[in-house]
């Protein structure tokens, strides 16, 4: 709420609430979310049994109805038309989704240990793209995370690297030039920083050829800050 404010933005109502997947940083503020909107929840089966394990009992006293969704479905919440995709991340059935209305697609992709193919075809034609960028190689390394946990951060099951998603940047066969916006999100504070992850990915989209080039508006997500409003 106090991050709508300081873009001065407000609502008054929720049509639905999508969870991506039952990791505590993506669903802990769910149960206060309900209390205060009493919108129906989208989430796979498996993501809701986890929920429902590791959530206090408020969480499930304040359902207000859940709708069963799967990677590979689409469905519709008003005018906007979702589609939901698997992406490859260690928790019960973690997804991603892509979101258009008005000849507008916006893409959320975090939280995935790499880019499978699949993923790159659900990003496509996407407009303003929100696209983790978790950690910078070595400074994971001699970080502060104990070693099981860097581990799990390096693998195929874990988070992008700067240096992942700047492979993916550079290639025209995997990000198209449609994009508008892209927003580096779920950026580790202990280990990244905001400017190592946007000259990586500067570097990567200076290094597309003319014919694909990058025209759009590159941004960095804060934890702490809030982002402009983006019109498209």
């Amino acid at each position: 709420m106090a991050r709508l404010a300081a873009v001065e933005r407000d609502f008054d109502h929720l049509d639905a609430i999508l969870i991506t997947h039952e990791h505590s940083d993506h669903c802990n503020g769910l149960p206060q979310v309900l209390g205060l909107w009493k919108a129906p929840l989208y989430v796979t089966e498996a993501t809701m049994g986890a929920l429902q394990r590791t959530l206090p009992e408020t969480f499930g006293k304040r359902l207000r109805g859940v709708e069963s969704i799967q990677a590979g479905q689409r469905f519709s919440i008003g005018d906007i038309d979702v589609h939901a995709f698997a992406i490859p991340h260690d928790a019960a059935d973690p997804i991603g989704f892509t979101f258009r209305t008005d000849g507008v697609k916006v893409a959320i992709c975090t939280d995935l240990g790499y880019m499978p193919e699949l993923v790159k075809v659900h990003l496509r034609e996407t407009h303003c793209m929100i696209l983790e960028s978790n950690h910078d190689l070595d400074m994971l390394k001699v970080g502060p995370y104990p070693w099981v946990v860097k581990q799990r951060v390096l693998s195929r099951t874990g988070h992008l690297s700067n240096h992942a998603v700047s492979e993916y940047l550079a290639d025209p066969d995997g990000l198209d030039a449609c994009v508008k916006y892209l927003v580096l999100a779920h950026i580790s504070m202990e280990n990244n920083n905001p400017d190592v992850a946007r000259i990586s990915a500067e570097e990567a989209l200076n290094r597309r050829p003319a014919e694909a080039a990058f025209t759009g508006e590159l941004l960095v997500a804060s934890q702490s800050v809030p982002l402009k409003s983006i019109n498209l």
